[in-house]
C-alpha cells in the first residue's frame, strides 16, 4: 500500500494566462484511481505543518513575511505566484504532506506527494513557484527527531536544486545529489554535494548510463537511512522548460531504477513530484503516473 499525500488546495487558482500547470494536482489522483494503480485508501490529507517546524530551515524573519504576506514587489515577483493567504496555506500543507508521508514511510518503505518538490526556496527567499522547501523541512525534522541520522536526497528534476543544496551546505547529516540541465536556470548553480550538468538534448541512453553509475555507488558511499527523491518529469523532450532529449519511456526508466535501488538496500523513501511543463497535459498526466505505476510495483 501507498502513502500519498494530497489535499484538493494543491489546486489553487491563478490569474489567466500564467503557465503554471495547477491542472494536474487535481487530474493525477483522478488518473490513479480512474486506471486502479491506486484506491481511495492510498491517500492521506496532509495537516498543515507548525512555524517552529519550518523554521528549522527557514529564517524567522523570511517565514514572518511570508506569513503576514509582506513581501516586497521584487520578492514576489521572484517566486512567481501572486501572494495571498491561500497560496501560503497551500505551501505549508505541502510541507506537511512531505513531512508526514516521510514518517509513514518509515513503517512501509515509501511515501508520495503529488505536489512537492520546491526545491528552489532557500532559508532565507522563494522563488520559481517554490516559497517552502518541502524536502528539507522534512529532512531536517527526521534529523531533528533522531528519525534519520543520514540522508541522501536525490534531486533529478530539470533544474538545479539550488535552494536545497544552500540550506544544506554546511550540513554533513544530508548529502545532496542534483542532475539537472547545465545550461537550464537556475542561472547561476549553488553547490549540491554532487552536481551532474547535462547539455542539452540529453538522451534515454546517456541520462540512465550516468545515473546507473552513480547512484548505487553513492548509496554505498553515504549509506544513508533515508531518501528524498525528487522526481520531476521536465526532463521529458516535449517539456517548454526542460531541453533534454528524454523519452517519458526513459524517464519511467529512471524511476524505476531509482526506487529498484531504495527497494533492494531498504532504504525508506519519500517522492515528491517536482517540475512537468510539457504542452499537452495528457503527457504530463502519464510522466507523473509512471511513478506511481513504478513505486506500486516495488511497494505495492
Amino acid at each position: 500500500m501507498l502513502s500519498i499525500a494530497h489535499h484538493p488546495i494543491y489546486q489553487l487558482p491563478l490569474p489567466k494566462g500564467h503557465r503554471f500547470p495547477m491542472e494536474k494536482y487535481d487530474l493525477l489522483p483522478r488518473q490513479l484511481l480512474h486506471e486502479g494503480t491506486c484506491s481511495a485508501d492510498d491517500f492521506f490529507v496532509p495537516k498543515k505543518l507548525d512555524q517552529a517546524t519550518i523554521e528549522r530551515v527557514h529564517t524567522p524573519a523570511y517565514v514572518k513575511h511570508l506569513f503576514d504576506l509582506s513581501l516586497d514587489r521584487k520578492e514576489i515577483r521572484k517566486i512567481g505566484f501572486p501572494l495571498s493567504e491561500q497560496l501560503i496555506e497551500r505551501e505549508i500543507t505541502i510541507a506537511g504532506g512531505t513531512l508526514e508521508g516521510s514518517l509513514r514511510a518509515l513503517d512501509t518503505g515509501i511515501a508520495m506527494n503529488i505536489a512537492g518538490g520546491t526545491h528552489h526556496a532557500f532559508s532565507g527567499q522563494g522563488e520559481a513557484f517554490c516559497l517552502l522547501n518541502d524536502q528539507a523541512i522534512a529532512a531536517q525534522y527526521l534529523l531533528d527527531h533522531r528519525k534519520a541520522t543520514k540522508i541522501l536526497i536525490v534531486d533529478l528534476d530539470v533544474h538545479q536544486g539550488n535552494g536545497t543544496a544552500e540550506i544544506f551546505k554546511n550540513n554533513p547529516d544530508v548529502f545532496t545529489f542534483s542532475m539537472h540541465g547545465a545550461k537550464n536556470y537556475p542561472f547561476h548553480k549553488e553547490k549540491s554535494n554532487l552536481d551532474i550538468g547535462l547539455k542539452d538534448g540529453t538522451t534515454d541512453s546517456e541520462y540512465l548510463a550516468l545515473l546507473h553509475d552513480i547512484l548505487p555507488r553513492l548509496i554505498d558511499e553515504q549509506q544513508p537511512d533515508f531518501i528524498f527523491y525528487l522526481c520531476g518529469v521536465d526532463v521529458v523532450a516535449t517539456d517548454k522548460l526542460g531541453r533534454l532529449g528524454m523519452s517519458i519511456e526513459g524517464c519511467k526508466a529512471r524511476d524505476f531504477f531509482v526506487l529498484e535501488n531504495c527497494k533492494k538496500s531498504g532504504i525508506p523513501l519519500q517522492c515528491s513530484m517536482g517540475g512537468g511543463y510539457s504542452k499537452d497535459i495528457k503527457i504530463i498526466l502519464e510522466a507523473h503516473a509512471n511513478t506511481f505505476r513504478v513505486a506500486q510495483e516495488f511497494y505495492g
